[in-house]
Formats: C-alpha cells, structure tokens, sequence
C-alpha cells in the first residue's frame, strides 16, 4: 500500500515539521546556569576532521604487519571512502558556494576556505595513497605471487590468449564516441573509467579526440594466468586491467588512424539527492526521478593519469568544466576500488584468520533439540547482542524468522534502512505477510546510495501485501526497530528488538553494533507508540525506555551530561563514557566542555568525525578521545553515565551508571533531520558488560589512535618496548570462540 499525501495530509505533516524545527532550536537546557563563555575557535571542522579519519584508514593500509589482502583491502576502502565524500560533502560545499550561502561553519571558516582546506588536503591524502599503492603495496602483492602486468610483460602465448578473451567478450561491448563538429563532446557519467584518445588522419593530417568508457559491468581485473591445472599453492595470480587490456587494442577500435595519445580519466559528479517531499504526492515516484537526476550532477574532480600531456589534460579540464583545485594527476591505475577484487583469491595465509559467530549463550541456553525458541528466550532476560561476535543469523534474523512462521504471532512492525540482496529479513515479511498476519515495514528510500535497492524492497513488500509506508516527511528513518506481537495464554505480549546497526546479514559480519532483544511491556508500548507515529499521527507520544530524535535524544543526552556536572561540583563520582562514530553537535559539545570544566572525566570512542577538542587547558583537560579502527567497522553507539536519573516506570529505585545503547550520533542530522531511537539498558550485568567494552577501547594498553588538542591523531599500536599493544577486536573474537557453545556461520 503506497503512502500519498493529501492536501489535508500535507498541512498537518508540515505543522510535524515546523514542530520539530522549533523544538529543535531549543537545544540548551533551561535550567539557569552562569557559564563564562567558551572560546570561539574551541570546534575543529568537520569536514577537515573527515579527511583525518579517511587518513587512518590509509594508516592501516600501510600497516606492514596487517596480512597483505587486507592491506589491499584498506586501501580499497580509503578510495571508496574518498569518491563518497566528494559525491556528497564536497558537493554539497560546492553548491552552497554557487549559490551564495556563505554561512560560516562552527570553525569560523566560510564554505571557499572549507574548499581550499579541503583540496590542499584531499590532493595531498590522494597523492599519497596513490603512490603508496604503487611503490608499496602491489610490489609486496608481487612478493606473494599476486600481480599486475602491463600488456609489454605477457609472454606471446598471454598475450594471443587475452588478444582472443578481447576480440570475443570485450571488443563488441566497446564503443568509441569521437568529438567534431558532428559530434559534441561525450557525456561523461559520474564514476565511470574512460580512455581520452588522440587519433590522427593519416590522410588528412588532423588531430581528433575520442572517448571509450571502459565497460563498468565487467571485473576490472583480467586473469592472465589460468590455474585451473596449476598447484594453486605455488601458482602466479597475474592480472591486467580492463583498461590496459583495451589500451593494448586501440587500433581495433580505430582502424586507419594513428593513436597519438591514449589515457585513463575518471569524473566524480555531485550524486547526492534532494527531495522536495512536501510538494511530492507520491514520494517513491519523486525520489526515481531524483535518482535519474544523479547521473547529471555538476563534476566536482576530475583525475587523470600523471601521464596525461598538457594539451589533452586542458581539453578534458574545458569541456568537463572542471578548475585546476579539482583536477588530481594520479599514477596508473585510477580508481584504486579495483583492490577490492583481490579479495576473491583464494589465499586465506594473507587475510585475517577465518572467525565463526557464535549464537548468544542466552539464545542457545533454550535451545531444544530440534529448533531454537527466540520467544521462550527472550521471556527469560533481556539479550544484549553484540554483532559480529553474537551471530546475526541466530538472533535477528531467526527472531523475525520465528515471527514469521509462528501462527501466534498477529503482526509484526519493522523499519529498514539498508538491508543485503536476496535479504532473509525481507523474506520474513513477505512471509508473514503471505501467512495472513499484519506486517507494517517503514523502508526508508532516502538511504544515500541504497535509494534503489530500497525502492526495489519496498515494491516487492507491496506485492505481498505489506504495509510500506515511508516515515514522517522531512525526516530520515534511521532508527532500528522491530515490534512483534504475539498471542498468548496471558494476553497479548510484544517482542521487540532495539539496535545501533542495519537489519543487513552482510554488514552484521563486518560491523560491531548492539541490539537489545527484550519483551519488557514498557519497551513494547514505547515501540508502539513510536511506530504509530511514524506511520501515522502521533505527534504527542511520550516514552519511557526510549530517547527519540528529533525531539529528546540531544536534550536527554545534554539533561545526562549536566547531571554528572552537578554531581562533580557537588563532590561525587562523576564520569561520561560515549562510544558514536562521530561527534559533531556543538550544544552537546558544549555541555561536555562544561562538564570537563566541573572536574567530570570524559572518555570518547569514535571512529570518524570529531569536532571537539580534548585536552585543552581551562576547556577540556578532563576529555580524552580515541579512535579504533581495524578488521571490523566500529558502528555502535554507547552513552554512559555514573549517576542514574533514578527508578524506571514498572521497576524499583535505580542507582549508579545509567547507559542507553542506539542508532543516534552526535550529529545534526542524527539529531535534528532523523528519526533515531536508544534505549536504556537496565540489566545490572549487561551494564556493566558495556562499560568495560568502552574501557577496554580506551585502554592504554589497547591499539588505537589517541586525538590530540591540535586535531592530530597519533596512532597508539606498540608499547614502548615494541611489543604490540591489545586488538580490542581480537580481545573479543577470542572471548567468543571460547565460549561451550556451538559455532554458527553467520
């Protein structure tokens, strides 16, 4: 069923929106409290801050005791990191810089001097990583067998045998798109790979330009060594781009002419989407022609191989409308993604070693012997997961597996944001919904770069005869819920799962999160309410487990923050644990320097952007922040406190830490333009179990990067004898593997 919006719809939407704006605006505590002021410059910028993180990703690409695919790997991931931040921050810098809106940022510098900053240092990071892979990388890949040929090192038998791969498979893929006045010059889509070739007319003598956009539906990489009778154990793994390949048989694409100058060259668009949703009556039909719209954003970088002569380099940079700041000379091979298809060789002696989840010793203790009961589980405790460790595939997934199949189950309520192809979780909807049950899915198809994927799930839910609706209008869905409700011999009881990440089976293999999976009554009507509110109206609704964004996650967390300010100045125990992947909002930001001035110790774990600044003298001497990176993609959010706001609706008196576990960061557009949800954990062990996961991270003795008061980040990995410090990750794995429970591919 596809949600539309009526004229009388819309005026009560836009009366949601003009609510949460103003509530919104109201970011400080009311409370009177005489502060002196904090100094101007106390923000770094966030975009910069970006670039730092993007810089330790390319750290551990040049970490020579990672096993060598992953190296490759890591550098693959600061390529993929890099094309994002220019399809969407740089773009969208770009665009407040045509359009006139110089509103300085929290660091005091306008969107040109955010650009500069940002080129200079992308141009530096970029080049670096360029030539690391080049210099470092692909010869330690030759070191082990795995090699990238140019077309002049095949021997003749390689090179008849790819001539011929060429003329069947490649050739009539091809198509070469020549510049004159009969033919203006090509459209060059936002991503893809293209030759700029020079031809002259033997005849005539001219000079002419042609384009070949190396096909992106074929792996990059071509085989040259065929191992299919080799001792893969001594075998060469050697390869040749799909470009080089092509290079190698211009003259079949241009018979009769001379090829003067061939090079790579590769255009980033601006591919982020705006959505006028309060003027669209069908938000699914405006975001596919948003999402047709992408492919024609205005460039915004141009790379080019270094190789490029000047002439043809001043020809691209002209008719793609680039300037010189957003033109990047790069060795060859361009677009370094290409790294990711080394991860297929079969060489597991050069990747991290093989880690199976296990099920959650709770979910397993309940185990029979012929199928898991997730209800009879969860009626017992609550269950903390920690994914990866905790699989996903015996917790999440077979929760909403079980709801599906179970005849007690009446309805089931989920959000998705982004989810894995041929997704199990939307196999369980379809399938709850085919049994007759009620099934409510809020997909949201504004998710950046999954838009299309979730406009696919979302048509495929209708077809079943799921309710698909799309959240509030003007705010992201972000949180991540799902509500079953359930028949039983006492009256209905809702089951309910609260996390930091996904419902994606694919990503919970590779990033840390958090999920509470509880059937505690106060949960079960906050997430009623909350979901009432999202498909319907219910602007009022009040919680009790829950901060809900936008309306009292960054007041609830700044309420936190001030208490452990009080309890400081008053002489307690005061201490503030949050882990986020980044930390941007300045009125939160704010209550922390406060904090840290009362005398509150501070510790911080994020991954990515941090606008704070710790450890400076009369602001933040009481903050340190650290960042961890490594095998998985830190994801989950942790907010701990020492003192306890006191006794929960349906329980006893409460005291020490209160922590609450969620999908909000402290960003602006966590906290203002989406919809976000954490829950407050209540379970004595599994506090604890959380405030030792953040120590354990900030540990002096754990691997990590230590922030410094200039914005540096100084990477923390050996102790001062040499000898390496704790991979908190591993710490983990290791914890799981030996658990007396049964393994579980996830």
């Amino acid at each position: 069923m596809v949600q539309k919006f009526t004229e009388p719809a819309k005026a009560i939407l836009r009366s949601q929106i003009a609510e949460h704006i103003a509530e919104t605006e109201n970011k400080q505590d009311t409370r009177s409290r005489n502060y002196e002021p904090l100094p101007k410059d106390r923000f770094f910028d966030r975009e910069i801050s970006w670039l730092k993180f993007n810089k330790r990703v390319l750290e551990l690409a040049e970490d020579t005791t990672l096993p060598m695919l992953e190296r490759a790997n890591f550098a693959a991931i600061f390529a993929s990191n890099l094309d994002e931040f220019f399809m969407v921050r740089v773009a969208g810098l770009k665009r407040r810089i045509d359009s006139g809106i110089a509103v300085p940022s929290a660091a005091g510098m306008s969107p040109r001097q955010q650009f500069r900053a940002i080129s200079e240092e992308a141009h530096r990071l970029q080049d670096e990583h360029a030539h690391y892979t080049i210099e470092h990388i692909l010869p330690d890949l030759a070191k082990e067998r795995i090699v990238l040929l140019n077309w002049s090192q095949l021997t003749l038998p390689e090179q008849e045998r790819l001539s011929k791969f060429y003329r069947a498979q490649v050739f009539p893929v091809l198509t070469p798109l020549a510049v004159d006045p009969a033919h203006p010059f090509p459209y060059i889509s936002g991503g893809s790979l293209n030759l700029a070739v020079l031809v002259e007319n033997p005849v005539s003598g001219k000079t002419h330009f042609a384009r070949v956009k190396i096909p992106d539906n074929m792996p990059r990489l071509v085989p040259v060594d065929d191992l299919t009778h080799e001792d893969e154990s001594h075998a060469r793994y050697g390869f040749i781009t799909m470009e080089n390949l092509v290079l190698s048989h211009l003259d079949s694409l241009f018979p009769g002419m001379i090829i003067k100058e061939a090079r790579a060259f590769r255009l980033t668009r601006n591919e982020d989407i705006d959505v006028e949703e309060d003027d669209a009556e069908n938000l699914l039909n405006a975001m596919e022609r948003e999402l047709l719209r992408r492919r024609f954003g205005p460039p915004i970088r141009l790379e080019l191989s270094d190789a490029t002569s000047p002439f043809l380099s001043q020809l691209l940079a002209t008719q793609l409308g680039v300037t010189p700041d957003e033109v990047y000379r790069l060795p060859a091979p361009l677009d370094l993604k290409v790294l990711f298809e080394l991860g297929k060789i079969d060489r597991p002696d050069l990747k991290y070693p093989p880690f199976i989840p296990t099920t959650n010793r709770q979910i397993a203790a309940v185990e029979s012997s012929q199928a898991q009961d997730i209800f009879a589980a969860i009626r017992e405790h609550d269950i903390l997961l920690h994914h990866p460790y905790d699989s996903f595939s015996t917790s999440v997934q077979a929760f909403l597996a079980q709801a599906a199949a179970d005849p007690k189950v009446l309805a089931i309520k989920q959000t998705l944001y982004r989810t894995s192809g041929n997704s199990p979780i939307i196999d369980a909807l379809v399938d709850a919904a085919t049994a007759g049950k009620q099934v409510l899915a809020l997909v949201e198809i504004k998710a950046r770069f999954d838009e299309e994927n979730n406009i696919a799930w979302a048509r495929k839910l209708e077809r079943a005869g799921v309710h698909v609706v799309y959240g509030i209008v003007g705010l992201k869905t972000h949180c991540k819920l799902s509500l079953v409700v359930r028949q039983e011999d006492g009256g209905l009881r809702r089951y309910c799962h609260v996390g930091t990440g996904n419902y994606n089976p694919k990503t919970a293999r590779l990033y840390t999160d958090l999920g509470l999976l509880t059937c505690d009554p106060v949960v079960g009507q906050d997430l009623t309410r909350l979901f009432n509110q999202l498909s319907g109206y219910a602007p009022k609704s009040s919680f009790h487990r829950l901060l809900v964004a936008p309306r009292t996650v960054r007041s609830g967390i700044i309420e936190r923050i001030q208490r452990e300010e009080d309890a400081a100045r008053a002489g307690k125990e005061a201490w503030i644990k949050i882990k986020v992947n980044s930390i941007v909002d300045e009125a939160t930001i704010d209550a922390l320097y406060r904090a840290s001035q009362a005398g509150v110790k501070i510790d911080i774990v994020e991954r990515g952007i941090c606008a704070l600044k710790p450890g400076v003298p009369g602001m933040s001497e009481n903050i340190r922040v650290h960042s961890i990176l490594g095998r998985f993609l830190e994801h989950s959010r942790i907010y701990a406190f020492a003192n306890s706001q006191g006794p929960q609706i349906g329980e006893g008196p409460q005291s020490g830490p209160e922590v609450w576990i969620g999908s909000a960061d402290l960003m602006h557009r966590n906290l203002d333009r989406r919809v976000e949800a954490l829950i407050r954990i209540t379970q004595p062990e599994q506090i604890e179990a959380l405030i030792k996961y953040v120590d354990l991270q900030m540990d002096d003795s754990t691997s990590s990067w230590h922030m410094q008061p200039d914005g540096t980040y100084v990477r923390h990995s050996v102790d001062e004898n040499g000898k390496p410090l704790i991979d908190c990750q591993e710490v983990l794995i290791r914890q799981h593997t030996r658990r007396p429970i049964r393994a579980i591919n996830n």
